[in-house]
């Protein structure tokens, strides 16, 4: 019986083929297991916006919550959703938005007073801002806040003027961009602009 040479190239390369093979699998089942769970931790995280607009947040049980305040949601097109909840016997809508920062995709959840004019709070959501700059639009609370209380429309007109610029001019529907996050913020006032006009046969009911 001929003996198996350890150093020839053919040997390296079936090794180098079969432990491709085997970590390939090992990942392969990993990633599967793992599956159910990191899709409930996605589903929790996106429940977790869906209140963080709302101002309920760093929650003790966020599904608990979420299952008391969201009494429906409605689909109107892929992407954009109606929570109809309520929140201190009072009824709030969570209206969800998408558009494009300045390194990939932003997402918002913009919750309305039963008026469906009023701003009640906002969340906003990013794959890849800068840290410090455009991230801002999700990790900062205090600018998150300056759109409590501001309009979607200005009175009789049905047009969206909740934006964000970087020189305010209504005061009553725009809020101060992020400072050195141009870009971002223009995409934020976009995706406000784009994403809220889906709504407009909701706003007018």
């Amino acid at each position: 019986m001929a003996k198996l040479n350890t150093n020839s190239n053919v040997y390296t390369i079936g090794y180098a083929i079969v432990m491709v093979v085997i970590v390939a699998f090992l990942l392969a089942f990993i990633s599967q297991s793992l599956k159910e769970k990191q899709d409930a931790n996605v589903e929790l995280d996106y429940k977790k916006q869906v209140l963080n607009s709302l101002d309920l947040r760093d929650l003790p049980d966020a599904e608990k919550t979420y299952a008391e305040v969201v009494k429906s949601e409605e689909q109107i097109e892929d992407g954009y959703k109606i929570f109809t909840c309520e929140l201190e016997g009072k009824t709030k809508y969570v209206l969800t938005v998408k558009g494009m920062g300045l390194w990939g995709p932003i997402s918002g959840f913009i919750s309305l007073n039963d008026d469906k004019q009023t701003v009640y709070g906002v969340f906003f959501n990013h794959e890849g801002e800068t840290a410090g700059l455009g991230a801002e639009i999700k990790d900062s609370k205090a600018w998150q806040d300056k759109f409590k209380g501001k309009k979607i429309s200005a009175e009789g007109s049905s047009d969206i003027a909740l934006g964000v610029k970087k020189n305010v001019e209504n005061p009553e529907s725009e809020v101060d961009a992020v400072t050195g996050a141009t870009l971002t913020s223009d995409g934020v006032n976009l995706m406000l602009k784009e994403g809220l006009a889906k709504y407009n046969d909701f706003l007018k009911k």
